[in-house]
């Protein structure tokens, strides 16, 4: 199925959201931060859902949300929060919750090591609630901004090797990297969630699919018995109607 996110949605009263995005789309994967944090909204949620012919899935918090955290307390309250996403995820029948890998400190160089250890203490707890909460876990792979831990498809493997952990394949933040068909190759036997934008190789723009460099025919030929969600990460529904439309296109 095609669906919708966007942080942009976060901003917005949840329920005049799931009424806008109902009428476009059949899946909305919800970003648990700002105004759609869950913790704060899952009643509501609760509430308003059965309304609509609308399947969830859950990206879980990413303001202030590091499972890379060098400061344990802080580790530990951003597994938290994705642990909390799982439970609510749970509550509105979502079945896949994705959460980012974390980040290498800002301020101090040459950590980087002991930042992907911690992210992996982090992934090993989540890997082990996701089977007890019968929910799919994704870690997702992140652009080339300097201090993202999961930039390349041997930094995912190391993230998750050892463990059932699934992998949310981010295309356009893949192409950020030059790491499309190592991802696919290296990790396609995991992959359990698609994000899906486009963007000139440069930066995360999340674009419109075809306002940008990304070759996707190729990448989704590669993908072909991949069988769950593409998720349109948008800069609006407007947007996402767009791609919505040039994706299916490329999926017959």
């Amino acid at each position: 199925m095609i669906g919708v996110s966007s942080t942009t949605f976060c901003a917005e009263v949840v329920e005049e959201c799931i009424a806008k995005i109902s009428k476009e789309f059949g899946h909305w994967e919800i970003v648990s931060d700002g105004e759609h944090h869950l913790p704060l909204v899952i009643r509501r949620l609760e509430a308003v859902a059965p309304s609509y012919d609308l399947k969830f899935s859950i990206h879980a918090p990413i303001s202030d949300v590091n499972i890379a955290s060098l400061t344990e307390r802080m580790r530990e309250a951003a597994v938290m929060e994705t642990i909390a996403a799982m439970e609510h995820a749970i509550q509105i029948n979502a079945k896949v919750v994705t959460f980012h890998p974390g980040y290498e400190s800002m301020v101090i160089p040459g950590l980087k090591s002991r930042s992907a250890e911690k992210a992996k203490r982090s992934i090993r707890t989540i890997d082990r609630l996701m089977t007890e909460f019968g929910i799919t876990a994704c870690v997702e792979n992140m652009p080339s901004f300097r201090f993202m831990l999961g930039k390349t498809a041997k930094e995912m493997f190391d993230l998750v090797d050892g463990t059932d952990m699934k992998i949310c394949f981010d295309i356009g933040h893949a192409n950020t990297t030059s790491q499309i068909d190592e991802m696919i190759d290296l990790l396609g036997d995991r992959i359990r969630n698609i994000h899906i934008h486009d963007n000139n190789g440069d930066n995360d723009d999340h674009m419109t699919i075809g306002d940008g460099n990304i070759n996707f025919p190729p990448a989704l030929k590669k993908l072909s018995n991949y069988k769950g969600n593409y998720i349109i990460e948008s800069r609006s529904l407007g947007s996402a109607v767009t791609s919505r439309d040039r994706l299916r296109t490329m999926l017959l």
